[in-house]
């Protein structure tokens, strides 16, 4: 990876010193399941989903402190028309996360998720990516070290999501730089466009490569020319919680952009993430296979906000209270196979 200068270099250092699973933890996870009242493997994936809570728990699993965090940014590649809503709805979510009126509220409410929502400077929105970098590299980093701070209230279980008017066509172009293809393999409808709203976002994705050509070799640089603050969050968060320990259910679409950017620098970068859903949003399947990554659920969902990565952890919070709360075949005293 080139190296354009201190701020990014503090990342890189970061995920040089990424740490593993905890071996003793999987180990001790898996001497109990063997002993739990339940045909080996009955459960399914999810008793992988418990293993891998413990994986990356360094405990029995368990989810005491889940929380959802949404982080918010605008674009400023909004003015080339690439969505049907204004960038003004972008705020105006935020003010109905906060009252309690979305759908992100409801699930969080129905599997007692804790929910936290981060307004990031939607006053100024990012450059337009077809002109001009959307962010400098200093504006970048400290984005990105804001959204690890969302680890300062030491959750177990970690959910990422985002909200930003014009984010799926910055999520199209991170990808195609990231991983290629042309524009129209990674665009789609967004927040409801048709084919020719389709047709512009692909070109608009190609205008903006085009722009920036020459310097997208390096992730880093992907996301500072391409993305948007929410993005850069959703990557310091990742990473942070990486180095925390912390297991991460990722969302959609977007969502998906923030983690790919750390998995071009190293594919192993994502072994604490659970992508919580596969989106509507046609690009995403593509991603997740691209990255080796089979998502948890399958629901036609294409709204951001954590709703998919929500929806996951309570299968999550399902399978780490199966794990630790049934009976072992000696405490039930039920007869195991001979």
């Amino acid at each position: 990876m080139s190296t354009t200068g201190l701020p990014f270099d503090d990342i890189r250092d970061l995920v040089r010193r990424m740490p593993g699973p905890d071996v003793a933890a999987v180990n001790a996870k898996r001497e109990r399941e063997a002993q739990l009242t339940k045909p080996a493997g009955a459960l399914g994936r999810m008793e992988e989903l418990s293993e891998w809570l413990a994986a990356w728990q360094g405990r029995q699993p368990a989810v005491r402190r889940p929380l959802v965090a949404v982080f918010a940014g605008n674009h400023g590649v909004t003015r080339q028309g690439v969505s049907p809503f204004p960038p003004e709805v972008t705020a105006q979510m935020v003010s109905n996360f906060a009252a309690g009126g979305a759908a992100i509220n409801q699930i969080c409410a129905a599997y007692d998720l804790g929910l936290k929502v981060f307004d990031l400077a939607l006053e100024v929105p990012t450059k337009d990516i077809t002109e001009e970098a959307a962010m400098d590299e200093r504006t970048c980093a400290a984005t990105m070290a804001f959204g690890m701070e969302v680890l300062a209230g030491e959750p177990d279980l970690l959910c990422i999501g985002e909200m930003g008017i014009g984010n799926t066509t910055v999520a199209a172009a991170i990808f195609t730089a990231l991983f290629g293809g042309e524009p129209r393999d990674w665009v789609g409808p967004g927040a409801g466009q048709d084919s020719a709203g389709v047709a512009k976002k692909a070109d608009v994705v190609a205008r903006a490569l085009a722009c920036h050509a020459g310097h997208l070799s390096d992730p880093l640089e992907v996301l500072r020319r391409l993305g948007g603050r929410e993005i850069a969050a959703m990557a310091g968060a990742i990473l942070a919680a990486r180095m925390q320990k912390v297991p991460v259910i990722v969302d959609g679409f977007v969502s998906t952009a923030a983690a790919a950017v750390l998995h071009a620098m190293d594919p192993q970068a994502l072994d604490h993430c659970l992508f919580g859903h596969v989106s509507a949003e046609p690009g995403h399947i593509r991603a997740l296979e691209t990255m080796n990554k089979v998502p948890l659920l399958a629901l036609g969902m294409r709204l951001g906000e954590g709703t998919g990565a929500a929806l996951a952890a309570g299968i999550v919070k399902a399978a780490a209270e199966c794990h630790s709360g049934m009976a072992t075949f000696e405490q039930a005293a039920v007869s195991n196979r001979v």
